[in-house]
């Protein structure tokens, strides 16, 4: 759990960013990354030096054991003068990670010049991790060796004494992520932690799932998802199953390689070290990925559009069209596997849209797979962000139908105020929405005028496939009783009286 003093030490480290001149979140949190991933190099190092001298046996390092080499490790230089530290940094370990392979990185020879990696068998990438195989364009801007220092000193006080477990180096890199508070151009936006965390514990992932976000962002949702499978499963799981874990558990998409990169880092402290983080326009002929995965959990972008020539055939046969949040939900279904599950958040316009995509998407669900739920969010859930109202779709890919009902719930609350702020409250249906989903055989007798209830699907396929809960819930109202007119008459008569002797006393006064 992060406590205040964490909080307060991650605000210094990105106060002292900010006054060295890099006001822009993601930029702050991106040169973080790089910092936090050359000192978990360093963690890496001294791990395997123990193993080491325990075991006796010779084992591979990350760094070079010349003394060039030595001198990129963060327990080496973290305590020197700031301008050697920055020119350490800047000159020798951030090339060096650009060009990590295998594991290790890269000598320095007298001139200061790179010493390419070579494998004995001439295979360039295979053995790169997620995170380096991102780092190529990556640009190191921390301004002067002041700033560095102080990043550097604030870094090292948080991990040595506050954010030793790797548990707890996730939550705070979580919270650092929750400093991203603008959308993107297409309208991405960084779900609320407790949101995914609703949407996980809904679709329950275990160990052998293969679990996929095409348009992944930080990885919230894949990190989730890991986070969920240690706590449930940590104590029952093969050797198989955690070197699956490790790497081909989690699968995520974005066009953005800044993301890309976070996206790695973010899984590496959650213990996920080497997952399938790629490079993909999802909806376009680039990605044919068909069949593949068994859960599928994402926020797709809402508002973007994306050029008619390269979105993919497939996709434009379930649902023709250019809005990305339409031909994403048959980018779901399109790399499911038969029985594979998808949670997804869209916005409302998918919900009742009337356009012929719009109707073909919500028919492609109800008719031939199987549609579970609809759960509609209260407008604030992405505040500061955006008021865009939302919902949470719930569905089985089965290629064959399987829809009998469908269930709705109406989410008025989740645990923080629906303003700018978000400050905590009290009232929160998250609990509420989790413990009946997972007992819905219980919601049968439930009515229409209550917060879910169940809808047929031949009444759903008699609206226009309409999935907005307005469309089926019912409204009671209460008679009120009002006194007669005459009463009514004589109390404005009275309050008239009032108002004319109170004007004759100020008109007396003046």
């Amino acid at each position: 759990m992060i406590t205040g003093v964490i909080k307060n030490k991650i605000d210094k480290i990105w106060t002292d960013i900010w006054a060295g001149g890099i006001t822009n979140p993601l930029t702050v949190i991106e040169q973080l990354t790089y910092l936090m991933f050359i000192r978990s190099l360093d963690e890496k190092e001294l791990e395997t030096e123990e193993m080491e001298n325990m075991s006796g046996e010779k084992l591979s390092k990350i760094f070079p054991q010349s003394p060039n080499g030595q001198m990129m490790r963060w327990s080496r230089f973290k305590n020197k003068d700031p301008r050697e530290i920055f020119e350490i940094i800047s000159q020798r370990v951030f090339p060096a990670i650009k060009q990590m392979k295998y594991g290790r990185l890269p000598d320095f020879d007298e001139n200061g010049e790179l010493i390419e990696i070579t494998d004995e068998n001439g295979e360039e990438d295979s053995k790169k991790t997620a995170f380096a195989r991102y780092m190529e364009d990556a640009i190191f801007i921390i301004p002067t060796p002041q700033v560095l220092q102080k990043i550097i000193t604030g870094l090292d006080d948080l991990y040595e004494h506050d954010i030793a477990e790797l548990d707890m180096q996730g939550d705070s890199y979580e919270y650092m992520l929750s400093k991203l508070s603008t959308a993107g151009h297409n309208g991405q936006f960084r779900t609320p932690k407790h949101i995914r965390e609703m949407m996980v514990s809904l679709m329950a992932p275990a160990p052998d799932d293969i679990i996929c976000d095409p348009a992944c962002g930080t990885a919230g949702f894949l990190v989730s998802s890991a986070e969920y499978i240690r706590q449930n499963y940590e104590d029952t799981m093969t050797t198989e199953q955690w070197e699956r874990y490790n790497g081909e558990t989690f699968t995520g998409f974005d066009t953005d390689r800044t993301m890309l990169r976070i996206s790695a880092m973010n899984l590496m402290l959650h213990s996920v070290t080497n997952p399938e983080i790629d490079y993909k326009d999802s909806v376009s002929k680039e990605n044919s990925i068909k069949g593949k995965y068994t859960l599928c959990l994402a926020n797709p972008p809402f508002k973007g559009t994306v050029d008619a020539e390269s979105i993919n055939d497939d996709l434009k046969a379930v649902t023709n069209t250019k809005k990305t949040e339409l031909l994403f939900i048959a980018l779901f279904l399109r790399m499911l596997e038969k029985g594979g599950r998808c949670a997804c958040i869209v916005p409302d316009g998918v919900l009742f849209g009337s356009s012929k995509a719009h109707q073909a998407i919500r028919k492609e669900l109800v008719e031939n797979n199987q549609l579970k739920a609809v759960i509609s969010m209260p407008s604030g859930v992405f505040k500061p962000y955006a008021g865009v109202s939302t919902a949470v779709l719930i569905f089985t890919k089965t290629g064959a139908g399987g829809t009998d009902k469908v269930w709705f719930y109406d989410m008025r609350a989740d645990g923080f105020s629906l303003d700018d702020k978000r400050s905590a409250v009290e009232e929160n249906d998250i609990p509420d929405i989790i413990e009946r989903f997972k007992n819905l055989d219980k919601e049968e007798e439930r009515q229409r005028t209550e917060q879910s209830f169940f809808v047929p699907k031949e009444e759903i396929a008699e609206n226009s496939y309409d999935l907005s809960i307005n469309k089926y819930k019912k409204v009671e109202y209460v008679p009120v009783n009002y006194p007669p007119v005459s009463e009514i008459i004589s109390d404005i008569k009275e309050l008239e009286g009032e108002i004319t002797a109170g004007l004759a006393e100020l008109e007396e006064m003046v």
